[in-house]
């Protein structure tokens, strides 16, 4: 028999917290559009369809990697990799004056710590080993 999972205890920490963060992340995008989540569809805003499918991109990756699926994992390191991408393309365009601005650090935070647990060698082995 198998179970549906929405989280997993007995994945590396770098995975569970990544899980949280991507739960967090799709919820709060839900209550405060354009706030916490920053792929490329924060600047279209809340209610479009490329918004929509953000938030259920980061929902369904933790999802998946709570249930072990590689394609969970990929979903979720892509959904992320596209806020890690905005946050390279607006210190591009605004020049290094954000750097210093509290709000671009809060703006930074969940996408980055996001991709760096995704992205962390214990991350990666365990979903090569495990992940089906």
């Amino acid at each position: 028999m198998e179970t549906r999972r929405w989280t997993n205890p007995h994945q590396p920490q770098t995975l569970q917290i990544a899980v949280f963060l991507l739960y967090a992340s799709a919820v709060l995008e839900v209550i405060f559009p354009g706030g916490v989540y920053t792929g490329l569809a924060s600047r279209v805003g809340g209610g479009s369809l490329l918004w929509l499918a953000c938030v259920v991109a980061l929902a369904a990756g933790a999802f998946g990697i709570a249930n072990e699926k590689k394609w969970g994992y990929n979903l979720a390191v892509a959904v992320t990799g596209l806020g890690v991408l905005e946050l390279v393309l607006v210190l591009g365009a605004d020049g290094i004056d954000n750097i210093f601005a509290p709000s671009f650090w809060l703006y930074a935070l969940f996408p980055a710590v996001r991709f760096a647990l995704l992205v962390h060698p214990m991350s990666r082995e365990h979903q090569r080993i495990w992940f089906s």
